[in-house]
């Protein structure tokens, strides 16, 4: 990739910004609408769940086919066609007629939005080359997680309240397009110096997993563990299969190679924990408000608000704090005031008063907001640039799988607590064991946070780095950067 301008690196981030806007949007704005979604398409607790987990679970197993295919036939052109194929989903799933033909279209959706949020962070990654600036850039990043957050439950509920559901998915259509002609315009194209081959079969098995464990936790308080059982089993064969065939691969679809880095090996792990703790909160505060306290979808949104304002807040201040200090503070916070969020929900019921539920909201905020730069930063950082495609693309799969899992897990403990009971009789004695699941997320990323980013941690990912970066590859870095 060319040297940049620093007017034009902002540019690049920008544009790489409106992709993640698009996607994070999405997630938020379709949360507030679930009870509509409900009522208008006679949904089950599962079915809201799968409107949810079939747009994660695709997006969660082809983030990392997307990401090493950008680094071998270029990042601009696997961008683009992430932004034309999530726009057309959009469109499509503001017309399904049916909750079936709805889940179908959110997969639609998944496809394009595997090109963008991976790609996007790698021509990140590409674009600012220094250690500091790139920590801040990381930092913006995240804080458009945080404007999605505070923008979508109020333009949802807007929306909801006024027009409808279905125009919850037109929001992505004119920001797709603006994103779609800048991107043609400012963004240089890019590549890996030395691209790796494709892994067919480590893909089928990254699928076969995903989505036969999603499925067994889904249904299982439906249909029985007679039912989900031949599913667990299909995720645990899929799971064996990926641990004994891809390292016989030379270039495998995930080197597990890199999960001898220590901060790597944290930073997957505290996204799948800090991403399942934001599934189940989302989806367990929005099936509150609406259905138990029986505010419309906009008061819904609003209060929201409380924790969305401090994750806008707080991301960027994580991000400089990761390009000064490192990522252990920011992961220090983020696990303790996620930690005490879970706990003030589980133990004292926060939900049934608005002091306590408003002091809960503020709390996870705070630490969603300091959770996500530091583990974009540690698993790009310590890298080859050359493999970054592929390291981001691992960390945006760690997302989606814990946003899937929580929300899985969590909608699963509910629905089985319910029974057939109403929601607003049995909802806070059913949640309470889905909220300590979620205070157990946040203990992890407090835990993890800490052993991942001393010293030791960081020997580890020096000689993984060392270990990856193969003669080769460093003579191919070295002749691209001499053109």
């Amino acid at each position: 990739m060319p040297e940049l301008s620093h007017r034009r690196r902002l540019l690049v981030l920008a544009i790489c910004c409106m992709s993640l806007l698009i996607v994070s949007l999405d997630n938020t704005v379709l949360n507030v609408a679930l009870p509509s979604m409900q009522r208008e398409l006679h949904a089950t607790t599962s079915g809201l769940q799968w409107t949810i987990d079939a747009y994660t679970l695709v997006l969660a197993s082809l983030l990392m086919l997307a990401g090493s295919t950008a680094d071998r036939i270029g990042r601009k052109r696997v961008f683009m066609a992430g932004l034309v194929i999530f726009s057309v989903g959009s469109l499509l799933c503001s017309l399904a007629p049916n909750l079936e033909l709805l889940v179908v279209f959110r997969m639609v959706q998944a496809v394009g939005g595997s090109m963008l949020n991976p790609v996007a962070m790698s021509i990140i990654t590409n674009t600012f080359t220094d250690p500091r600036e790139r920590a801040r850039a990381i930092g913006a990043w995240g804080g458009v997680v945080g404007i999605s957050m505070a923008a979508g439950p109020m333009v949802g509920g807007l929306l909801v309240e006024s027009v409808g559901w279905r125009s919850i998915f037109w929001v992505n259509l004119p920001v797709g397009l603006a994103a779609l002609l800048l991107t043609l315009r400012f963004v240089p194209e890019s590549r890996a110096p030395r691209a790796r081959r494709p892994d067919p079969v480590g893909q089928l098995l990254v699928i076969a997993l995903f989505g036969a464990l999603t499925y067994a936790i889904i249904e299982a308080p439906d249909s029985g563990p007679g039912t989900v059982a031949p599913f667990a089993v299909v995720a645990l064969v899929a799971l064996l299969g990926l641990l004994r065939y891809e390292p016989r691969r030379p270039e495998p679809l995930i080197d597990l190679r890199f999960f001898r880095s220590a901060p790597f090996s944290g930073a997957t792990v505290i996204a799948i924990s800090a991403f399942a703790a934001l599934g189940g909160f989302l989806f367990l505060s929005t099936l509150y408000l609406q259905n138990v306290r029986g505010l419309d979808a906009l008061h819904a949104g609003l209060w929201m608000l409380p924790m969305a304002a401090p994750t806008f807040l707080c991301a960027p201040l994580s991000g400089r704090l990761v390009g000064s200090r490192g990522p252990r503070l920011p992961l220090l916070i983020a696990g303790a005031a996620m930690t005490a969020s879970g706990i003030l929900f589980a133990a004292f019921e926060a939900e049934t008063s608005n002091a306590t539920l408003f002091a809960g909201y503020v709390l996870f905020g705070i630490g969603f907001g300091f959770v996500n730069a530091p583990i974009t930063n540690t698993a790009v950082s310590g890298m080859p640039r050359a493999q970054a495609g592929v390291a981001a693309a691992v960390a945006s799969t760690s997302r989606q799988l814990g946003q899937t899992l929580g929300v899985a897990i969590v909608g699963a403990v509910l629905a089985a607590g319910i029974g057939s009971s109403s929601y607003k009789d049995a909802f806070v004695s059913a949640a309470r064991p889905g909220w300590w699941i979620l205070t157990v997320c946040g203990l992890a990323v407090l835990v993890l946070g800490l052993v991942t980013s001393g010293r030791w941690a960081r020997r580890t990912a020096e000689r993984t780095a060392e270990r990856l970066e193969s003669p080769e590859v460093r003579q191919a870095v070295a002749v691209s950067g001499r053109e």
